[in-house]
Formats: structure tokens, C-alpha cells, sequence
């Protein structure tokens, strides 16, 4: 699934300030490479519906067995492991003998005791790998079975499998440390550093079986659609801490779906929530919903948080344009799409952006390849808009009480008509600061 920087970017799959990412909420890895490898996942959603199950299953899984997972592995494990290819040390003799290994110990300490050092957490990380070959007994999924068969392969060497025999309290006698780490420093360098690969893939998906476990996220069902769908039940922003869950339904014969509601409603939030799930869903991952079914789309796009370029000389209006263009093009292509908008055309005057507005939604609510979510502050545009049969109309509503603003943040049918600006204003005391100039 298609999905640009703009949108990962208005979704908050990843941001500059990383506690607010979808990935920060999502990242339970244990190793540095595993959270790269985890950045990788959510900045590739995937384009079959073979690979989204496979890796549905993947995530399955790990949920079941991550309180087997092996705690011998650690992010400094790794990281000995690594710099000790990149420390130089004396050549080791290659047939150590006691007498050998105890010159070579007493004439070059500080390499002795660097290979000493390396080759204790080497002999923990293969023993964690065979844990996980033993926890992953059975691979529910191709990418469980692909990568514990090269653990097998990888480990089946004679010189690992004295490794994996010793005891957890048995000392290395400088024999054994100079013959391994003879061994990993020129024998195994390559395969060591694929399995740390492989551990790291393997440390990314068990992230997201984590979070799924944690946040009770249910793992949403692909169904074959020659049109694009979404049914969810439960659905809401799992950035939030309190949310409040919606109901979503859009369809062939209802694609598009017109939002209003005051500023603080809720209308953006309910957008993104939108995105997230479908996103989380071709990632492979479970989603933020009590249910959820839809199709296999071709690509998401977001219009949400455009701004202007001073440098260019663009002015915010003129980014809108430029951003709803571009998407008409991408989605002219007859594949099937998810597009939000949130606050059509706020860079110019009301009359310009209700024309403006009209005329697109007219416009993009003919393509029966694509679902729409819009928002928008202009509610005068609802009624001409009521001749669509695809158009559903949501509102959140807003109560006032005591001149306080009170949200619910219940999605309900219909459009609103809250005009709230000014109590607001009043509110926040900028009227009496006026007042008073």
C-alpha cells in the first residue's frame, strides 16, 4: 500500500517529537537494531493480501510465546558482539595448548581478556538463538520458518554446538577462550552477524505482539472487494489516553463520508483514527478496534496539516490546491484508495472555499474506486450536498453549559450547525483583554 511522507507524516506514524509517533507507542524492542528494524516495518505497509496474513500470523505467535522469549539476549550482548570485530587484537595462535594460551594471556592481557569478555556474551547469544529455535518449535508463518531454519543451519556448526553445551557456571579456561574466539573472530564472523540480523527482525515483530497484547488490539479481517471498504467497530486513536470509540462504515454505495463539528470536536482525531487503523492493518499488525473488516487498498493519502512555504513564495492556499491535484492524479488510476481531508481550503476567504469546496467534493465523490473522509468547517455546503446518495453526513456535537463548552465526542448522523467561535474567544478572556485596550 502506497502511503507518502505527508501522510505518515499527518498520522503520526513518526514524528520529529518521538513520544507523540505512533512508533514510540508501538516500541517495546529490546535491541538498537531490532528498533530500526521496527522503523523499517511501520514505513513499509504491505501490498498482498499473502503478506499481511503471513505476517498477522507472525505477530500471533510471538504473542504466545513472548513470556518464553529468551532474556539471554540484551542490547549490550550485541553490541560486544559488534565492536569486538571492529577492536584490533594480537593473532591468536591456531592450535592453542595450555602453554600457549597461557604466554599469549600473559603477554597480551588486554586482548586476552577483550576475547574472554566477547567470547561469554558470544556463547549467551547462540544459546538465546537456540531458545528461540525451541519457543518457535513449530513456525506458525513463511517468515517464522524461513528465519528459524537459518537459525538451525546457522548453529549446526561443531565449534557453536561445544558453545551451546557448556554450563551456564562453567569458566572458560584460556584454551577455550582463545579457540573461540579464534573461531568467531575468522570462522563465523559473517554467520554471526546474520543472526544478529535475523534476532533483530525477530526482536521487531515480537515489539509489535507486545503492544498488541498490551493494548488489547484486535486483528482486523481482509476480504477479497473488487471496490474499496471499511467496517469497524470500537475504532478510536490510540495515541489518546482516555479515547472515545467510533463506529465506521463506508462502502461502494456510501464512499464518502462529509464530517462538521466545532473546532476541539473531535473531527481530526476521528480522522486520524481512520488512517491509523487501515494503516496498522497493512502493516500486518493488530489494530486499535473491537472489529474490523475491510479491503486491501492500493494506497492511503492525507490531506491534513499543509502549510505554506515562505521560501517558494507558496502561499497556504495554493499547497492546498497543489496537495488535492496531486491527488486526483494518484487516484485516477482506477486502484483503490483511502483519502482524508481534514478542513478543506481554510487558506482563503468563505466564499472562495465554499465554491472551492463544492466543487471538489462533487468532483471526488464520482470515483467509486476510493473512500473519502472530509471534514470541514463549512456547513453551509451540507444541504446542496444532500442530492448524493454516497454522501453520509457526521457531525460531533457540542453542548454549551454555563458558557462552557462541553464535547462528547459521539460521532452522530447529520451535519452541524455550532457556531462557536466567539465563546471561545469569550472564554479564553481575549474579549475582556479587548475590551479593556
Amino acid at each position: 500500500m502506497q502511503a507518502d511522507k505527508t501522510t505518515l507524516s499527518d498520522l503520526s506514524i513518526f514524528n520529529h517529537e518521538e513520544e507523540l509517533s505512533v512508533f514510540h507507542h508501538l516500541n517495546f524492542t529490546h535491541t538498537n537494531e531490532g528498533r530500526e528494524h521496527l522503523r523499517l516495518l511501520l514505513s513499509k505497509p504491505l501490498d498482498s493480501l499473502a503478506a499481511i496474513v503471513d505476517a498477522q500470523k507472525t505477530i500471533q505467535q510471538l504473542q504466545s510465546v513472548s513470556n518464553k522469549w529468551p532474556a539471554t539476549i540484551t542490547n549490550g550482548t550485541i553490541m560486544v558482539v559488534e565492536r569486538f570485530f571492529d577492536t584490533q587484537v594480537n593473532t591468536y595462535p591456531n592450535h592453542p595448548t595450555a602453554i600457549s594460551s597461557f604466554f599469549y594471556k600473559l603477554v597480551n592481557y588486554p586482548d586476552y581478556a577483550i576475547t574472554r569478555y566477547t567470547v561469554d556474551h558470544c556463547i549467551s547469544f547462540v544459546k538465546g538463538m537456540q531458545q528461540v529455535v525451541d519457543v518457535l518449535h513449530e513456525p506458525a508463518s513463511n517468515h517464522l520458518q524461513v528465519n528459524v531454519g537459518r537459525i538451525k543451519l546457522l548453529l549446526h556448526k561443531p565449534m557453536v554446538q561445544q558453545m551451546l553445551q557448556r554450563e551456564k557456571k562453567q569458566v572458560l579456561t584460556p584454551v577455550e577462550v582463545l579457540k573461540f574466539g579464534n573461531f568467531l573472530r575468522y570462522s563465523f564472523k559473517h554467520e554471526l552477524y546474520e543472526l544478529v540480523t535475523i534476532y533483530s527482525k525477530l526482536d521487531a515483530y515480537l515489539s509489535l505482539a507486545t503492544a498488541c497484547t498490551k493494548y488489547g488490539f484486535c486483528f482486523p479481517q481482509f476480504k477479497e472487494s473488487a471496490q474499496p471498504f471499511i467496517e469497524a467497530e470500537g475504532l478510536y486513536h490510540l495515541l489518546l489516553d482516555i479515547p472515545v470509540s467510533y463506529t465506521v462504515q463506508l462502502n461502494k454505495e456510501s464512499n464518502f463520508l462529509f464530517l462538521t463539528g466545532a473546532n476541539m470536536a473531535g473531527k481530526s482525531t476521528f480522522i486520524k483514527a481512520v488512517g491509523i487503523g487501515v494503516y496498522l492493518a497493512h502493516i500486518g499488525m493488530g489494530v486499535p478496534a473491537k472489529k474490523m473488516q475491510l479491503s486491501l487498498f492500493d494506497g492511503l493519502l492525507s490531506n491534513i496539516q499543509v502549510a505554506d512555504n515562505i521560501i517558494k513564495g507558496e502561499s497556504y492556499f495554493f499547497n492546498e490546491v497543489q496537495r488535492i491535484k496531486s491527488t486526483i492524479e494518484k487516484i485516477s488510476d482506477g486502484k483503490k484508495w483511502l483519502i482524508l481531508i481534514d478542513e478543506l481550503f481554510k487558506g482563503t476567504n468563505v466564499q472562495d472555499a465554499m465554491k472551492c469546496s463544492t466543487t471538489v467534493i462533487e468532483g471526488l465523490r464520482k470515483m467509486d474506486n476510493a473512500l473519502f473522509v472530509l471534514s470541514t468547517h463549512l456547513y453551509e455546503i451540507g444541504d446542496s450536498l444532500k442530492q448524493y446518495a454516497n454522501i453520509q453526513f457526521r457531525y460531533f456535537e457540542t453542548s454549551v453549559a454555563n458558557e462552557q463548552l462541553v464535547f462528547s465526542y459521539q460521532l452522530k448522523e447529520g451535519i452541524s450547525n455550532d457556531r462557536l467561535g466567539y465563546l471561545i474567544l469569550k472564554k479564553e478572556g481575549v474579549v475582556q483583554m479587548l475590551e479593556k485596550l
